[in-house]
C-alpha cells in the first residue's frame, strides 16, 4: 500500500464507496422519464446539469462535471464525477429497480479517495433522492 505524507498527517489512498437508496412511490417507467427530463437530471447533478447518452459531457453551475459511462433505459445511468476540474474522477452510478411500493432508486458514488469527506458526499445523494423524490410527487 502506498502512503502520501499530508503534512504530518499520513494519508491513506484507498477509495471509499458511498451508496444511499430510497424507494419512490412511483413505477420505474415514470421515474426514469423524470430523471431524463431537466427537472430529473438537476435534482441529481444540481442545477444546469443534464443526462445525456454514453458518452456525454455534463455540466453543473456548482463545478461539478463528467461524462456519461453508460445509459441503459429504465435501469441504470452510469457517469464520471468530478468536484472540481483539478479533482480525481469518481463514478456514480444510479440503479432503478421496481420496488412493492412503486421503485427504489438507488445511488453508489464510487472511487471516492480517502481524503473526501464522504458524510458530505452521502448527504449530497441523500438530498438529490429527496429532491427526485419530491419531484415525483
Amino acid at each position: 500500500m502506498i502512503e502520501q505524507s499530508q503534512g504530518d498527517t499520513l494519508v491513506n489512498p484507498v477509495d471509499t464507496t458511498v451508496t444511499v437508496s430510497r424507494s419512490v412511490s412511483q413505477p420505474v417507467k415514470e421515474i426514469w422519464k423524470l430523471l431524463v427530463t431537466r427537472e430529473g437530471a438537476e435534482a441529481l447533478l444540481g442545477s444546469g446539469g443534464e443526462l445525456g447518452d454514453k458518452g456525454d459531457s455534463w455540466h453543473a453551475a456548482d463545478g461539478t462535471f463528467g461524462v456519461i459511462r453508460s445509459y441503459h433505459p429504465l435501469e441504470q445511468i452510469r457517469f464520471s464525477w468530478h468536484a472540481a476540474e483539478e479533482a480525481p474522477k469518481t463514478i456514480v452510478e444510479v440503479d432503478l429497480s421496481a420496488a412493492e411500493d412503486g421503485t427504489k432508486v438507488e445511488i453508489r458514488h464510487e472511487h471516492i479517495p480517502a481524503y473526501f469527506d464522504a458524510s458530505a458526499l452521502t448527504h449530497k445523494w441523500e438530498q438529490a433522492l429527496e429532491k427526485l423524490a419530491a419531484a415525483a410527487g
